[in-house]
C-alpha cells in the first residue's frame, strides 16, 4: 500500500496548530496569580461613600487609641485589598470590575475632588495587568489619607447629606446591571445636612444626638417608643434590591447606653423600607479588627 507522505504531514501540522490554538485560549483564560481551578465570574461594582463631617475632626472628637479618620483610611485599604483579591481569582477574559469613591456634598477643596476622580478605577479584560492591580492597591492605600488630611486642614465640615444621596444619586452612581453592587458607607451613624432637613410626622431625613434626646430614646423602652411613635428615616428610595450595603464606623454618644441600638434601628428600618438586598451595620473599631468583616462581606456573597 502506497503511503501519501504529504497527507500524513498535513495531518501532523494541522494537529500541531490546533494544539497551539487551544493552548493559547487556555492561557488567556488563566487568572492573574491563581490556578485556573478557581473560577469567580461575578463582577464587582464597589462604591465608597465618605462622611467628611466634623466626626473626623481629631480636635473635636479625639481618640487616644486611633483617630477616627485613620480608622476610615484603614477600612478603605481593606476594601481595596478585597477588591484586588477578587480580581486575582478571576479569569483574565472575565475581568470587569469597578471601584470608586464619593462624598455628598462635594468638599469645597478642588484638590479633594481631583483625588477622588483618580480613585475611580475600572479593571477589565482590555486593561488588566499585575501592574494595574498593584497600582490600584497603592493608590487606595495612600490617596484617601490625603483626602482626610486636606478636609481636616480646611476645617470646612459642612455635614453629610447621606439621605439625599440615597434619594437622588445612589441609583445612577452605585448600581449597574450585571454587577454585584456594593456600597460601603463610612459614617458615625448620625446624618445631618441643613439644606435637606425634612420632617414628615415623626419621620426625618436626619438623625442627631439631640433628636434622640428629644424623642426620649434613652431608656430601656426605646424600641417600644420607636414603634409606637413611628420614628425613623423618611424612605429615600423605592427599590434597592440590587444593592448591598456595608456601614462602618458607628460611633454612638456614650452618655446614652441605648444610643447604639437606636442608631442601628434607624438604619435597619430604613434599609428594609428601601428593599436593600443585603446589609451589615458595624461600630467603629480598629481596622485590624474590621478587616475580616470587610473581606467576608465583599468576597463571600450570599
Amino acid at each position: 500500500m502506497k503511503i501519501n507522505i504529504k497527507f500524513i504531514l498535513l495531518i501532523v501540522i494541522t494537529s500541531f496548530l490546533g494544539s497551539c490554538k487551544n493552548q493559547e485560549k487556555d492561557e488567556k483564560e488563566e487568572t492573574i496569580e491563581t490556578p485556573k481551578t478557581k473560577d469567580v465570574s461575578d463582577n464587582l461594582n464597589i462604591s465608597l461613600l465618605l462622611d467628611l463631617s466634623d466626626r473626623i475632626s481629631p480636635t473635636k472628637y479625639p481618640n487616644l487609641t486611633m483617630e477616627f479618620y485613620l480608622r476610615d483610611v484603614g477600612y478603605i485599604n481593606s476594601v481595596s485589598d478585597a477588591f484586588t483579591e477578587h480580581i486575582r481569582t478571576k479569569k483574565v477574559v472575565r475581568a470587569n470590575d469597578k471601584i470608586q469613591l464619593f462624598f455628598d456634598p462635594a468638599p469645597f477643596n478642588p484638590e479633594i475632588n481631583k483625588i477622588s476622580k483618580d480613585l475611580k478605577i475600572e479593571i477589565n479584560k482590555n486593561n488588566i495587568s499585575k501592574e494595574l492591580i498593584n497600582k490600584t492597591k497603592t493608590i487606595y492605600a495612600t490617596d484617601p489619607l490625603k483626602i482626610y488630611d486636606l478636609a481636616i486642614k480646611d476645617q470646612h465640615y459642612i455635614g453629610s447629606d447621606t439621605w439625599k444621596f440615597f434619594k437622588d444619586k445612589v441609583n445612577d452612581y452605585c448600581i449597574e446591571d450585571n454587577y454585584r453592587n456594593i456600597l460601603v458607607i463610612l459614617t458615625d451613624g448620625y446624618i445631618y445636612f441643613e439644606n435637606s432637613k425634612i420632617k414628615e410626622a415623626n419621620l426625618t431625613t436626619y438623625l442627631t444626638p439631640e433628636l434622640i434626646r428629644v424623642n426620649k430614646l434613652n431608656s430601656s423602652d426605646w424600641s417600644q417608643k420607636l414603634t409606637n411613635q413611628q420614628l425613623g428615616f423618611i424612605k429615600a428610595n423605592n427599590d434597592l434590591s440590587n444593592l448591598e450595603i456595608l456601614v462602618l464606623g458607628i460611633n454612638p454618644n456614650p452618655k446614652n447606653p441605648y444610643e447604639e441600638d437606636v442608631i442601628k434601628a434607624y438604619w435597619t428600618n430604613w434599609f428594609e423600607s428601601m428593599k436593600v438586598k443585603r446589609y451589615e451595620i458595624r461600630n467603629a473599631d480598629l481596622p485590624s479588627n474590621i478587616n475580616k468583616v470587610i473581606k467576608d462581606f465583599i468576597l463571600k456573597s450570599k
